[in-house]
């Protein structure tokens, strides 16, 4: 199977950070392009380069030989490609925070550690250190992140099978994705429903199975002037208000804890398996059930009633239909 696009972007940025000396366009070849005819290594490795060039990635080019003219070389050097120091006011660094807590996931995880096994194995000298400071950590916990994220990047459609808030049963939908939102602590799609002819949003949460990629990439386009931000915040239903109070398992729904009003540790819960604490959250309203359910048996619902009666209530109905 082909090495996805953005696989084989994050092992050329870690294949060129991590050594010491400039890489040949051979050596790239063999280890990240194995099998590709030249001309088709020629094209990838030329985009591949443009691509992380303009995400900033200064990819310097040298002699492989600093006493002979011969081919040129390829490196990432750690001095250039690192942050200066910057100074946040505390609003600032909350958002940069959150960016970069959003590719921790097993996919980026895998990559990194098949790039560096790669490398070693064949006897390359690296600084590993050099990696720190490109690793971020922005959770995407959602099963379908990884295939909406490549397919936007891509611009090829996508087919999911969707479960709307407080149906039982799914309905297949057909997407061009044009971006993927986090909003009020959910990840979104955005992109025209060609089912509909319309621009819609949808939830990855409620994304059922495993969403496909479907068509060839680059078939459609974003249009021109899309803000897919903007675009969520006037499609998404409104953020849940209100007061909740719920147990969280302990280790788990960090998200909930990091909205948290207020935490309470070591509280009883509704097993002894693991430790439990109250969590007190500002979004208590019924459009909250979604979200909590979400973590399974990993969070209760202690208050409001009609909140805890609602994610039983929807519970039930699961049950039911699979009965």
């Amino acid at each position: 199977m082909a090495v996805q696009k953005s696989e084989r972007l994050l092992n050329l940025l870690i294949m060129l950070l991590v050594q010491r000396h400039f890489v040949s366009k051979e050596r790239i070849r063999a280890i990240l392009y194995p099998g590709s005819s030249t001309e088709a290594f020629e094209k990838m490795f030329e985009r591949d380069k443009e691509e992380l060039r303009s995400l900033g990635v200064p990819i310097e080019v040298g002699n492989m030989d600093a006493y002979f003219d011969d081919e040129p070389g390829y490196r990432i050097r750690p001095d250039e490609f690192a942050l200066p120091d910057i100074s946040l006011t505390a609003d600032e660094a909350a958002v940069i925070g959150l960016a970069t807590r959003v590719w921790e996931h097993a996919r980026l995880a895998e990559a990194t550690t098949e790039a560096v096994r790669k490398l070693t194995a064949l006897g390359v000298p690296l600084d590993v250190s050099a990696l720190d400071i490109a690793q971020p950590r922005l959770s995407a916990d959602e099963p379908s992140f990884d295939v909406f994220w490549e397919a936007t990047q891509e611009r090829t459609p996508v087919e999911f099978d969707y479960r709307r808030s407080g149906a039982t049963t799914t309905t297949k939908r057909h997407l061009q994705p044009w971006g993927v939102v986090r909003y009020s602590g959910r990840w979104y799609v955005v992109g025209l429903d060609t089912d509909r002819g319309e621009e819609r949003v949808f939830r990855l949460s409620r994304v059922q199975g495993e969403a496909r990629k479907v068509g060839q990439p680059g078939s459609y386009d974003v249009p021109p002037g899309t803000d897919v931000r903007a675009t969520t915040l006037r499609l998404a239903p409104e953020p849940p208000t209100g007061r909740a109070v719920v147990l969280v398992r302990v280790g788990a729904g960090l998200a909930l804890r990091r909205d948290a009003e207020s935490v309470e540790t070591g509280v009883p819960g509704p097993d002894d398996r693991t430790g439990w604490d109250r969590v007190v959250i500002n979004r208590g309203g019924p459009g909250a059930a979604d979200e909590l359910l979400g973590y399974g048996p990993d969070v209760y619902v202690e208050e409001p009633e009609t909140l805890r009666q609602h994610v039983v209530e929807r519970l039930t109905g699961v049950l039911e239909g699979a009965s």
